[in-house]
C-alpha cells in the first residue's frame, strides 16, 4: 500500500487527528502568452486572511496530490504552476498534530507523505513552476524546490528553513535539493546558520541573490509577469541559467565549517542541527531516493524527540502568549503617545531614541547635562539611520525623515508637550528620583513616566512624585534593537492608564510585552545573577574558570557564564548583584572577585582574543575546594529552581511560561530546552529541589 493510500485509510479509520486547517489545491486553466500553452495553476489557499498561514497537514498534502492527479492525467498542458493565497506562500508542516502522533512508524508516515507529494512536482511529465508570491518557511520552501523553476516576488518579508530552530530537520526535500541547488555552502547558511542565528529570516532579494529563485518581479504584478517568464522559458526566448554546484572539496568544507559553527552555538546539546548537517553532508553523493530515504529516518526519529516538543512549547509561547499578555489591562484605557522624551543621551538613550522615531513615527527629544554629550547621542541616532539607508532598509525620504524626529535639548522644557518621557540614565536611585522630580515638573499629568532601570524599585522610584500612579518599568535588554523583550513593571501606585499605555507603546515597538511585578531585579536579571551567584560560588572555592566555562556546555546556552558578564559588563553585574543581596542575603552572595574585577577596571576575565587574562583570573583565585564541571551545572540549576519557585510564590509573573518567555526573549534561551522549567521538569531537578514540578497540574 502506497504513503497516500495508507494515510487515507488512518484518516478514514482510528488514525492520528487533529483539527487540521486544510490548506486546499484549487486548480485552474491559464493562457500562457506568445503561444505557450496552456499551465495548471494551482493555488494554495486554507480559506483565511493572511493571519492565518497556509501550512500542511495529512488533508492539505492529499488534497495537493488530488490536484497533481488530476493535472498529470491530462494532456493538454504545457506546464503546472504553483504560487500562494494573498501575501502568503506556505509555511510548513502543521506541527498541532505532532502530539496526536502514536510512535515512531507514524511519524515516519508524516515525512514520507510529504516527500511522495512533493516531488510529483519534479517528476511531471512537463515542467512545474513555482511562484513564491509571499512568506515561504519550511515545507512552503520545499514546495518550490521540488519544481523545476521558480520565481520570488521582491516584497517577499521572510523566506526560511526554520526546523532547526524547532528541533527538526529540513525533511521534506529540504536538506537534498538546496544544497544541490545553490551549493553546500549557501544552503548551510539557511538550514544552519540562520536558524541558529535567533532564527533569521531571508527577504525575497536575498533569497533570489543566493539562487533559490531563477526569477525576481515587484508585488504589484507578480503573478502576471511571473506567467510571461514561465511562457518565455516554455517557448524558449528565456533562458535559465545556474551556477555550477561544486561537489568535491568545497561542500566538504562548507560541512565542516557549518559544524564547527553549529558546535560553538549549541555544544552538542540539540541533536538537530548535527542531522541536518549530515544529511546534508551525504546528499552530494546520494541518488534523490537515497537522500529522500535519509530524510525520512532523521524526521521519523526527531518527530517523537524531547527537544522537538520543547521546540514547539517555546514556539506557542513566542506565537501566542507574548501577543496576549497575561495580566495586561483594556487597551481601551491606553491614551495616545504623540511625543516620546528620553533622559540621558548615553548608549541605550541613543539606540532607544532611535527605536521610538522608527517604530512610533513621532517626535523624540533627547536630554543631557552638556553639549558635547548631547551632540554625540543625537549623533549615534543619525549614524545609524544612515547604516539603515545604507543597506537600503529604508529610503532617502524616510532616512532624513526620522533624523528630523529626533533632537536634543539641555533642558527638560523639551518634555513638555511629550505623553511619553522614559529615563535612562545612571542605575543610582537618588539620581532617577531627582531626574523624574524635574521631568513632573515640566510634563503634564497624564504623560507617563518610564524607567528603563534594570533592578530598582519601580515603586521607591515614584514615591517622592506628586503622581506616583504614572510611574512604570519598561525595561528593554541590549541590544534594543535586536532582543525583542520588554519587561513591564509595575509599581505599587501604578495605575491602570498608565500601564495600558505601555503595553500600547510596548506593541506598537514590535516587542513582546511581560507584566511583571515590581521586585528586585525583575525576572531575567534575577535569574541569571541567581546562575551567575552559584556558579561564582564555586570559582571562589577553588574551581577554575575553564571548568565553569565548559560547565553550562550541555544545555547549548547562546553564551558561556563568564562571556555573558563580558557582554553585560562586569560594573553592571556586580550593581544588580548588590540590588539583589539586599533583598535576599542568603541567596545571593557578592562575589569577592567579581568586586576586585571591577576595582581594577576590567572589562572582564577574556582578552578581546578571547584569550584568558591572566591578571583577571588571578582575581578570582584562592579557593582549595574545586567542583567539577557536572557539579557546578548541578548547583546552578538546583539554585534556578529554587528561584525560579520562590519568584512563582511571589507572583513576581502570572505563570511559569512567563519565566519561560522571558529567558526565551530576552536572554537568548534555546527552543530546545523549551525555557527553563520545563527542562527542570523534564530532568527532575524540579521536584528534587521544590517537591513539585512547575508545569499546571503536577
Amino acid at each position: 500500500m502506497s504513503t497516500v493510500q495508507t494515510w487515507r485509510s488512518l484518516l478514514e479509520g482510528d488514525g492520528p487527528s487533529h483539527d487540521e486547517v486544510v490548506t486546499h489545491a484549487r486548480v485552474r486553466d491559464v493562457e500562457l502568452p506568445y503561444g505557450a500553452g496552456t499551465m495548471a495553476l494551482i493555488t494554495l489557499d486554507n480559506g483565511f486572511d493572511h493571519t492565518k498561514p497556509n501550512t500542511f497537514g495529512p488533508r492539505g498534502l492529499l488534497e495537493l496530490n488530488d490536484a497533481l492527479d488530476q493535472v498529470a492525467a491530462r494532456d493538454d498542458v504545457a506546464a503546472v504552476g504553483v504560487t500562494g493565497k494573498p501575501f502568503i506562500f506556505a509555511v510548513g508542516a502543521d506541527l498541532k498534530g505532532v502530539s496526536a502522533l502514536a510512535g515512531r512508524e507514524e511519524a515516519g508516515l508524516v515525512a514520507r507523505l510529504g516527500h511522495d507529494v512533493f516531488r510529483r512536482l519534479g517528476e511531471l511529465p512537463v515542467p512545474s513552476f513555482g511562484f513564491v508570491n509571499g512568506a515561504a518557511m519550511g515545507g512552503g520552501v520545499e514546495v518550490a524546490l521540488h519544481c523545476t523553476y521558480r520565481t520570488i516576488s521582491s516584497g517577499v518579508p521572510a523566506l526560511a528553513l526554520p526546523e532547526c530552530f524547532l528541533g527538526l530537520v529540513p525533511g521534506w526535500g529540504g536538506t537534498y535539493l538546496l544544497p544541490r541547488l545553490i551549493g553546500a555552502e549557501k544552503a548551510l547558511k539557511v538550514i544552519i546558520e540562520n536558524p541558529l542565528n535567533q532564527n533569521k529570516m531571508l527577504r525575497g532579494p536575498q533569497a533570489f541573490e543566493l539562487g533559490i529563485a531563477d526569477a525576481m518581479f515587484e508585488p504589484a504584478d507578480f503573478l502576471e509577469e511571473s506567467l510571461r517568464w514561465a511562457a518565455r522559458v516554455l517557448t524558449g526566448e528565456a533562458t535559465v541559467e545556474r551556477a555550477e554546484v561544486d561537489t568535491g572539496k568545497a561542500w566538504d568544507d562548507a560541512v565542516a565549517q557549518a559544524r564547527w559553527f553549529a558546535e560553538g552555538k549549541l555544544h552538542g546539546a540539540a541533536p538537530a542541527p548535527l542531522r541536518a548537517l549530515d544529511l546534508v553532508a551525504a546528499a552530494k553523493d546520494r541518488t534523490r531516493d537515497e537522500g529522500f530515504a535519509a530524510e525520512d529516518e532523521a524526521l521519523a526519529d526527531l518527530i517523537m524527540s524531547p527537544e522537538l516538543q520543547s521546540g514547539l512549547y517555546a514556539f506557542d509561547l513566542v506565537q501566542k502568549r507574548a501577543k496576549r499578555p497575561a495580566g495586561a489591562p483594556d487597551k481601551a484605557l491606553a491614551r495616545p503617545v504623540t511625543k516620546v522624551g528620553v533622559v540621558g543621551a548615553g548608549l541605550m538613550a541613543s539606540q532607544l531614541a532611535l527605536l521610538f522615531a522608527r517604530r512610533l513615527n513621532v517626535p523624540v527629544v533627547l536630554t543631557d547635562l552638556d553639549q558635547e554629550r548631547l551632540d554625540k547621542g543625537v549623533g549615534y541616532v543619525h549614524a545609524e539611520i544612515d547604516k539603515l539607508l545604507g543597506k537600503g532598509r529604508v529610503s532617502a525620504d524616510e532616512a532624513s525623515r526620522l533624523k528630523g524626529l529626533v533632537t536634543g535639548s539641555l533642558t527638560k522644557d523639551a518634555f513638555a508637550d511629550a505623553d511619553f518621557v522614559i529615563e535612562a540614565v545612571f542605575e543610582e536611585m537618588g539620581v532617577k528620583q531627582k531626574v523624574f522630580a524635574e521631568v513632573e515638573a515640566v510634563v503634564s499629568p497624564e504623560c507617563v513616566l518610564a524607567t528603563n532601570t534594570s533592578s530598582l524599585s519601580v515603586t521607591e522610584m515614584a514615591s517622592k512624585l506628586k503622581h506616583p500612579e504614572r510611574v512604570v518599568g519598561f525595561h528593554f535588554f541590549n541590544p534594543v534593537a535586536v532582543l525583542p523583550l520588554l519587561e513591564i513593571i509595575r509599581g505599587e501606585r501604578t495605575d491602570d492608564a498608565a500601564l495600558a499605555t505601555a503595553f500600547a507603546t510596548g506593541k506598537a515597538l514590535k516587542k513582546s510585552c511581560v507584566l511583571v511585578k515590581d521586585a528586585p531585579a525583575f525576572v531575567v536579571n534575577r535569574i541569571l545573577l541567581r546562575l551567575q551567584a552559584a556558579i561564582l560560588t564555586t570559582v571562589e572555592e577553588g574551581t577554575t574558570i575553564e571548568v565553569v566555562e565548559r560547565s553550562t556546555n550541555p544545555l547549548g546556552l547562546p553564551m558561556s557564564p563568564f562571556v555573558l558578564m563580558g557582554l553585560v559588563g562586569p560594573a553592571i553585574a556586580l550593581h544588580v548583584g548588590e540590588t539583589l543581596h539586599a533583598a535576599f542575603p542568603d541567596r545571593f552572595p557578592v562575589s569577592e572577585g567579581l568586586a576586585k574585577l571591577v576595582a581594577a577596571g576590567k572589562p572582564g576575565v577574556y582578552r578581546p582574543d578571547f584569550t584568558l587574562d591572566p591578571e583577571a583570573v588571578a582575581l578570582f583565585e584562592g579557593g582549595t575546594s574545586p567542583s567539577t564541571e557536572e557539579q557546578v551545572l548541578a548547583r546552578a540549576l538546583d539554585a534556578l529552581a529554587q528561584e525560579i519557585r520562590i519568584m512563582l510564590d511571589e507572583g513576581v509573573v502570572a505563570a511559569p511560561e512567563d519565566i519561560d518567555l522571558c529567558l526565551i526573549l530576552g536572554a537568548g534561551w534555546p527552543f530546545h530546552l523549551g525555557g527553563i522549567t520545563p527542562y527542570l521538569d523534564r530532568t527532575g531537578i524540579a521536584e528534587k529541589v521544590n517537591g513539585t514540578r512547575f508545569a499546571r497540574g503536577a
